[in-house]
């Protein structure tokens, strides 16, 4: 999407929120879906079509199962309708139970998948560094109920996997780990995917490589991914005999169509967002309190999420009035994963006292900006975003004074 402001110098334009009009016509979100080669994904739809064999672990899922796994290099990929039911399915499989210990930063699947199964989710604290669970903080929290531990890879960028690994041994714990944000990564020279008992992707509209809506479990063990594969099928060995509890799990045939499209495009959406993310770099650079997160780059990334914090004293503006500019705009930031999954029902009520063991994430989590990307984001559409922040952060004054009639609408 291209912005509205035509030849205007988007540096001395005026703001949205002090008036003028908006940079973009239409909102203009976070994700939006990257499409790949539309002629050959029609063409896998309409083979599709003439056998008529529409799910039940047809021969486009079990490809698309065999490329993901060739990708990371593990044993098993089980592929399920979307990543919220590949959790569950996961945690059920390794037969969690009691207590499991987990990030409050992550989107708040992670828990529900949990508490979904009457678990109750501990809430670990996060490396302030990494944005991901610190495994210092997960000792303090272990109790004769704890079952397991699941980390996940905030942005694509991988959980210290040995240190984690190390408390979960010493403790006799279960060790899985929520990939959503990371197909593509990895780490120490693996790929992600190949860590503890298992890990869980997703393939939702939104991640840079979708299956319009999917998930998958990978692991390298082979009793669990036969688990798995019966629970995602009601528990079916065969045609007609039920030899495990299960539930309906299972991904479409056209689903797989978009996810082995996808894969066919994965170099290209991996580089474009690449590219993306090295644009905001440089249209960001040098403004006071912003700062991008950065990736290493001797392991390889998706490049998924370009988030940017905004440090309380350093930045002329907070994060949230940076958003409401942004929003005005028609530009959709995001702060995720503000406020945490602690400060979300059912945990706050459940654990009222949680933000007493959560002060990285607390303050995180009130820091963060996630921009848009992606195959449909154009690059004058980033300069402009970038020009929009720069702008805001040189006239605080007059933003603040934009923002009180909508501070008091909200009293």
């Amino acid at each position: 999407m291209t912005s509205t402001v035509g030849t205007i110098d988007p540096a001395t334009r005026r703001l949205a929120i002090v008036g003028g009009p908006p940079a973009f016509s239409e909102p203009l979100h976070v994700g939006r879906p990257n499409i790949g080669d539309r002629e050959r994904f029609l063409a896998r739809v309409n083979d599709m079509i003439d056998r008529r064999w529409f799910t039940n672990n047809g021969p486009l899922v079990i490809e698309f199962e065999r490329k993901v796994a060739e990708v990371i290099g593990v044993k098993h990929c089980v592929a399920m309708c979307n990543a919220t039911i590949a959790l569950e399915i996961a945690i059920r499989a390794l037969e969690l139970k009691g207590e499991v210990i987990m990030p409050s930063y992550t989107f708040v699947a992670t828990a529900h998948a949990l508490r979904w199964q009457e678990i109750t989710p501990v809430f670990a604290d996060i490396d302030p560094r990494t944005h991901n669970i610190d495994p210092a903080s997960i000792e303090r929290l272990i109790t004769p109920r704890t079952t397991g531990i699941i980390g996940v890879h905030v942005w694509g960028r991988p959980c210290d996997t040995a240190a984690l690994e190390v408390v979960a041994t010493r403790h006799g714990l279960k060790l899985m780990y929520d990939a959503a944000h990371a197909f593509g990564c990895s780490h120490a020279g693996r790929m992600i995917g190949t860590f503890g008992n298992c890990e869980v992707l997703s393939f939702h509209a939104t991640k840079f490589l979708n299956s319009f809506e999917g998930g998958a479990v990978v692991t390298n063990d082979d009793a669990l991914a036969a688990a798995l594969r019966l629970m995602r099928n009601f528990g079916f060995e065969g045609y007609d005999r039920v030899v495990y509890l299960g539930t309906n799990g299972k991904l479409t045939e056209i689903c797989a169509a978009m996810g082995l499209t996808s894969l066919e495009s994965m170099d290209n959406i991996v580089a474009t967002n690449k590219r993306n993310c090295d644009e905001y770099r440089k249209g960001l650079a040098g403004l006071p309190g912003v700062t991008m997160i950065s990736h290493n780059s001797a392991e390889r990334n998706n490049y998924q999420y370009v988030v940017v914090e905004v440090s309380p004293g350093a930045a002329p503006l907070t994060r949230d009035e940076l958003v409401a500019v942004l929003h005005a705009e028609n530009v959709l930031a995001r702060k995720y994963f503000w406020p945490g999954c602690h400060r979300m029902e059912p945990y706050r009520s459940l654990q009222p006292n949680a933000e007493l063991l959560l002060s990285e994430t607390e303050r995180l989590a009130a820091r963060v900006i996630v921009l848009p990307t992606g195959q449909a984001l154009a690059s004058d559409s980033i300069q402009v975003i970038c020009a929009t922040i720069r702008s805001a952060l040189l006239q605080p004054d007059a933003i603040r004074h934009a923002l009180v009639p909508a501070r008091r609408a909200g009293d």
